[in-house]
């Protein structure tokens, strides 16, 4: 490269108008005006307009004239001010251009499979095919330098905080107890494997016990799950943890590193405390523990007024210990009878057997349900909904799991077709008070709701009432997506063998799975609790994207493969007996 480049296209500016530059990028555009060549040359940090000129440069302006779209060139040239009328507003340089004395060709390039322009219509798949031309995308590279800073400007707001950043094995135990575990065989053990860690979550607890107080760790974090656009099989993720504190420690510690990183990341400034919502609260009235809080249309219940109700449908279902709720689409009484079907549909794909519904109109109530309800009841339902003429009254009676998650759906389905959702906001709430165990009726056992590590709010419920007992746990969620969760863990050996033995474990299982660190906890544990963000999601959403794909720089697909490279692929036989392994394809 006989041109070293001096600049990069964004240090160019009206001030070094005469002044002779080199600068070097990939061809943008190209365009012949006859006695004029004008190139937009691209590099990492911007586009700017270059001059061709035979006048100046004969040899330039002829090696010009072979140039194409993405080969990669350098520059000597001299910035000068764009001609009155000229001015490219949309250009941080667009006041600017360089009129070149000699151009280098350092590589040509094949025709692009796709326009190298944002916002195009080309299929995901071949994106990922050709990742290294998709990020040469403005929008992408957007998406690559924001992630840069919020991670820049997170590390930052930990280390004044006095935080350490320490690195956990990614060769690690099987410990299976959420998602599938990742497996590596290994050569040196035979029929012995390590497993990717699906968050670092015993090392960071040891950790405090061996007084390490402040901890933090941009994690890279492994599960072999179905994927959707905001699942990957590796992700990353912001581990913290804390000695010796309580949940408002974490929230606030929480609250003012997410104000930093808006600020760093998007200039944007977020309102702080966030509110809070129990987990009971959330399921009631959004139908869901991620509630979104940029719109309304809470779900109201109506058991209590339809005890003894005469329609039959809404008296089985409080009869068999289930409730009736519903929703008042506000001025939705003239959708039409195939946009209600539609909703209807939507009901019953998420589960429910039906969807009652009644619009409310000047002159009365209208729905074939109508003449099953009493006065009375209709006067109730009316008065609790605050329903007007123009409203359309949604009902669900059945189990309160099954209410909450189909009124949930119906509500997200009406926000998104009323536009109520204000795309613009950033709304964070706190989700507090979750259940510590759920019954799981295919392995006939309590499951822990967050981790088997998670400490309960009145350790003696765990004797006397495990079902209803609740979580030190809470969970970040901003506009209906989480973006992190966390607890205070169990510090006591004693307390942390009886969470396991309520999940169905042995002493056998649990002394073979996580001995060292119960072993660990006779040494001194201090009480300790933290948190965890998934770095992927809360950057996509700060960059308004709709999947987690468009802010990793080398994702999988749904199908967790990797277009690109052909990941995952066959080895060689001489590979799988170094590793005494024979597969076996069914």
């Amino acid at each position: 490269m006989a041109l070293k480049r001096t600049h990069t296209i964004q240090e160019l500016s009206t001030r070094m108008a005469g002044q002779p530059v080199v600068i070097a990028g990939w061809v943008n555009t190209r365009r012949d005006h006859g006695g004029l060549i004008f190139v937009d040359l691209r590099d990492r940090s911007g586009l700017v307009q270059v001059v061709f000129n035979p006048e100046i440069s004969k040899p330039a302006f002829e090696l010009a004239e072979r140039i194409r779209n993405e080969y990669v060139i350098a520059i000597a040239g001299t910035v000068r001010i764009r001609p009155e009328g000229t001015v490219n507003p949309n250009l941080p340089t667009g006041d600017i251009e360089v009129y070149a004395s000699e151009l280098e060709l350092l590589n040509t390039a094949k025709t692009p499979p796709f326009y190298l322009d944002d916002n195009i219509q080309v299929d995901e798949i071949l994106r990922l095919r050709y990742r290294y031309l998709d990020m040469r995308r403005q929008e992408m590279k957007n998406n690559m330098m924001l992630r840069h800073r919020v991670i820049k400007s997170l590390r930052n707001f930990l280390d004044e905080r006095g935080f350490l950043e320490i690195e956990t094995p990614i060769l690690t135990r099987s410990a299976p107890e959420g998602a599938r575990d990742y497996l590596v065989p290994s050569r040196v053990h035979p029929g012995e494997f390590y497993a990717l860690p699906q968050s670092p979550q015993i090392f960071k607890q040891i950790l405090m016990v061996a007084g390490i107080e402040k901890y933090y760790q941009v994690a890279r974090c492994f599960r072999d799950e179905d994927l959707r656009a905001d699942r990957q099989p590796e992700f990353t993720q912001l581990d913290i943890e804390m000695s010796f504190i309580d949940e408002e420690d974490i929230m606030e510690l929480t609250e003012s590193m997410l104000v930093r990183a808006f600020a760093d990341g998007i200039g944007r400034e977020i309102s702080v405390p966030f509110p809070r919502i129990t987990y009971d609260e959330a399921m009631k009235s959004y139908g869901s523990d991620k509630p979104d809080l940029r719109f309304g249309l809470l779900i109201q219940d109506l058991t209590d007024l339809l005890q003894g109700s005469e329609f039959k449908v809404f008296a089985t279902a409080i009869n068999s210990g289930g409730v009736v709720r519903a929703i008042n689409a506000k001025g939705c009484a003239s959708l039409s009878r195939k946009e209600i079907d539609e909703l209807v549909q939507l009901a019953i794909d998420l589960g429910a057997r039906g969807l009652a519904w009644i619009q409310v109109t000047e002159e009365g109530m209208k729905s074939p349900i109508v003449k099953f309800i009493s006065p009375e009841d209709l006067e109730g339902i009316t008065s609790r909904l605050e329903a007007k003429p123009g409203d359309l009254l949604l009902f669900c009676a059945d189990f309160e799991d099954t209410v909450a998650r189909v009124l949930g759906g119906i509500r997200l389905e009406l926000g998104k077709r009323l536009q109520l959702i204000d795309e613009d906001a950033f709304n964070f709430v706190w989700v507090t008070d979750f259940p510590l165990l759920e019954w799981d009726e295919e392995e006939n056992r309590y499951i822990a709701v967050h981790h088997p590590f998670t400490s309960p709010q009145d350790p003696e419920q765990l004797e006397s009432s495990p079902q209803t007992a609740k979580a030190r746990a809470y969970d970040l969620v901003l506009n209906g997506t989480e973006v992190g969760g966390g607890s205070i863990r169990i510090h006591s050996r004693a307390l942390q063998e009886k969470m396991f033995a309520l999940q169905g474990l042995t002493p056998e299982e649990v002394a073979d799975k996580f001995g060292y660190m119960l072993e660990a906890f006779e040494y001194g544990a201090p009480p300790h609790g933290g948190i965890a963000f998934g770095l992927d999601r809360l950057i996509m959403l700060m960059a308004k994207r709709d999947s987690i794909r468009d802010v990793i720089a080398f994702p999988k697909t749904q199908s967790a493969s990797c277009p690109m490279t052909h990941a995952p692929s066959s080895v060689r036989p001489e590979q799988l007996k170094e590793l005494n392994i024979k597969t076996i394809i069914k």
